[in-house]
């Protein structure tokens, strides 16, 4: 165990900034810019920190901290450096508002909080956090809404994440890492990188349960179109341009259905109905209630001489024998015991019928 003195940090620091044999240590000390700590067990730290006020970097990685030392006097600090400690909280930053980088990874961070200050926060590096059983990393809105402008780089990797929801508002974000974690729903998390995450370029997102639906990658590659770099392999332009032609066609396929279920259902409720008149292609076209199967011949003879040029027939079961008005030779007077759809096309003075039983009860005529 050891505790952070001037001393020590006299002591500590690397050969660039080692103080000078003729030099106060409180001298030394204000001209301080980069202080190494790293891997030294320290596990306390006073306000000895305070005395060096013109630090921009502070490397305190690879110790035994609990908590997140008073930086109150360090303003100027861009980068700070507490990687792979046993921090369980996020505080004491709320003067590092030049502050463009921040490790805490490998912590015991439950939520990401206090952050309000960071306006000028660039990368959050929060990975892999030592949580109890059945905790995940949870996030604060009001932190994460305060530097959703200025982040760009967010990692997330390994805190059990269930979804992504909560960082939708990091609009700036280009690189996002989220692997390790127990994502599972592929179309929320596509959803956001199409609607939310615009600029993205690299991302991380393996080893979550989703990884194991088909087409995963393609569906996020698809909807980003700045991704360079997905999963760690390279996403080349080939391969988007193919997987943008992909989603047109499949959306065009979807267009066609919804077209075709949306058309008006021309049965009745019962399967019964009149004669329904439609349009298709600029030619008249009915729906004539069906005959029974016995008077169909006769019915057809007596009406062939007034069948228009052509007549096509094509089944829909229906019952209720009727008899459609008569009056010109442009109409056809009777159809068949199933319910015949017919047009009248007339190109010329030829008598095609095709015909399809579709009454389970009686032989396809």
């Amino acid at each position: 165990m050891v505790k952070l003195t001037l001393d020590f940090i006299a002591r500590r620091t690397s050969g660039y900034t080692k103080k000078k044999r003729e030099e106060s240590l409180r001298h030394y000390l204000r001209r301080l810019t980069h202080l190494y700590l790293e891997g030294k067990h320290i596990d306390e730290i006073g306000d000895d920190l305070t005395n060096c006020p013109h630090l921009t970097v502070l490397y305190l990685y690879d110790n035994q901290l609990k908590r997140v030392p008073n930086l109150s006097h360090n303003s100027l600090l861009t980068h700070l450096y507490l990687q792979n400690n046993d921090i369980i909280r996020l505080e004491n930053l709320t003067s590092l508002q030049k502050l463009t980088k921040l490790f805490v990874g490998g912590n015991s961070i439950a939520v990401v909080e206090g952050l309000e200050n960071l306006i000028n926060l660039h990368e959050l590096h929060i990975e892999n956090q030592k949580l109890g059983p059945g905790e995940k990393l949870l996030f604060d809105p009001r932190s994460i809404r305060l530097i959703a402008n200025s982040l760009s780089v967010l990692n997330v990797s390994g805190n059990r994440l269930t979804s992504l929801v909560d960082l939708k508002c990091l609009t700036q974000l280009t690189q996002l890492y989220a692997a390790d974690n127990q994502l599972s729903d592929i179309e929320e998390t596509a959803q956001l990188a199409a609607s939310s995450w615009r600029h993205l370029a690299t991302v991380d997102l393996s080893n979550n349960p989703f990884c194991h639906c088909a087409r995963y990658r393609d569906q996020i590659i698809v909807v980003a179109p700045h991704l360079e770099v997905f999963d760690g392999k390279e996403v080349t332009e080939i391969a988007k341009q193919f997987l943008k032609k992909w989603r047109d066609n499949k959306e065009a396929v979807k267009q066609r259905v919804h077209s075709r279920q949306s058309a008006p259902n021309l049965r009745t409720h019962d399967g019964v109905g009149d004669a329904h008149h439609l349009q298709s292609s600029g030619r008249s076209a009915y729906i004539i209630p069906a005959l029974p199967h016995g008077q169909f011949t006769k019915i057809l003879a007596r009406s062939n001489s007034q069948v228009p040029d052509t007549v096509s027939f094509g089944s829909l079961p229906m019952n209720n024998p009727r008899r459609i008005a008569s009056g010109t030779p442009d109409s056809i007077r009777y159809l068949n015991s199933y319910g015949i759809y017919y047009q009248d096309t007339r190109p010329k003075p030829s008598y095609h019928i095709s015909l399809l039983n579709v009454n389970p009860d009686h032989k396809n005529t």
